[in-house]
């Protein structure tokens, strides 16, 4: 693989990134075979593994500790913290008291002495960004984080952090972890462009759109959800947005089969040619999932494709507003002032 430079950080990474999420109870709960596929990434080139505290209840960062024992020292490693970890209301969020607690437990789980990017989950209007951003600056100059990223953030949280570092001599986030695929492109319009001209490294997931352009959902055999966890509105097939939906993955499915490459490759392909992207974090289950996210990495798509892709999605738009789950939607009618 070729690697890519992590922004401006001078760390180098693959451009597939092993994303621990079906890690665990809530994917694949056979620990042995996780391990396996852990392995075969990082044989094959990757050199990243993105994972998060909440992702099975910590059991996805117990796995990835296990698979990285020997090989920690070749892997860039990243975790994330802010989501709900026990009915406690202070067992979340971007607080210090919890971020100096729960960055414990993530070493503790992972079974390392440090955490090369530690991120912030998701933004959270009720807390200041300098009280996050303070904190997380903390475990920097104690040597249990190397470097700190946001997820999910609309393009105003990311200069509004970039800002209160600069402002404040605080550690900068620099990275952000955005939605991205074929099907939902609103990144395009904000958000890397600001990761760019801020040097951020960018780190997109969903790449197959939670199924969508793995195949899963055709007109001809539309599939269902694989968790109770997804918002309905995204796979009501009823709704017109994802009727539109079901008729674009057709066109590309053609377009994938007339370029020589499947579908999943091309949508995988499609993140990685963006300039503004660092790398692609990619979920696999299973085994076969993972060897059919693999070739993707040395996929150049042709202009004639990107072009056609531009026809069918334009640049900048998401299909369906459902799958738009980055930042706080403040131009969304329930937050906005009517």
């Amino acid at each position: 693989m070729q690697y890519r430079p992590l922004g401006r950080t001078g760390v180098q990474v693959s451009p597939l990134c092993l994303g621990a999420m079906m890690f665990g109870p809530w994917g694949n709960d056979d620990r042995a075979d996780s391990i396996r596929i852990i392995h075969r990434a990082l044989d094959a080139g990757i050199n990243f593994v993105d994972t998060a505290d909440v992702y099975s209840g910590g059991v996805s960062e117990e796995i990835v500790g296990e698979a990285l024992r020997g090989r920690r020292d070749d892997v860039v490693l990243a975790t994330k913290f802010f989501m709900p970890m026990s009915e406690d209301p202070n067992h979340r969020g971007g607080s210090r008291r919890w971020i100096i607690s729960e960055v414990e437990n993530s070493l503790r789980r992972l079974g390392t002495d440090h955490i090369d990017l530690y991120q912030v989950h998701r933004p959270s209007p009720d807390t200041d960004v300098e009280e996050t951003l303070g904190a997380l600056t903390d475990l920097v100059r104690a040597g249990k984080v190397r470097y700190i990223g946001s997820s999910s953030y609309s393009a105003s949280q990311i200069v509004e952090a970039q800002w209160a570092s600069r402002e404040r001599h605080l550690e900068r986030f620099v990275t952000e972890q955005p939605p991205y695929s074929i099907l939902v492109r609103g990144i395009e319009e904000d958000v890397l462009p600001t990761t760019q001209r801020y040097g951020m490294g960018t780190l997109t997931y969903s790449p197959l759109a939670g199924g969508w352009l793995s195949g899963r959902w055709r007109k001809d055999a539309a599939g269902t959800p694989t968790s109770a966890a997804r918002p309905s509105a995204r796979f009501d097939m009823s709704s017109p947005a994802n009727q539109r939906k079901l008729d674009i993955v057709e066109e590309l499915a053609q377009l994938a089969e007339q370029t020589g490459i499947t579908l999943i490759e091309m949508a995988i392909a499609f993140v990685m040619n963006h300039p503004g992207v660092t790398s692609a974090i990619v979920g696999p289950r299973t085994m076969e999932q993972l060897e059919s996210y693999l070739p993707a990495a040395d996929i150049t798509l042709s202009t004639d494709v990107l072009d056609r892709i531009d026809e069918l999605v334009v640049p900048g738009v998401t299909v369906n507003p459902d799958d738009n789950s980055y930042g706080t939607h403040e131009l969304s009618p329930a937050v906005r002032r009517r």
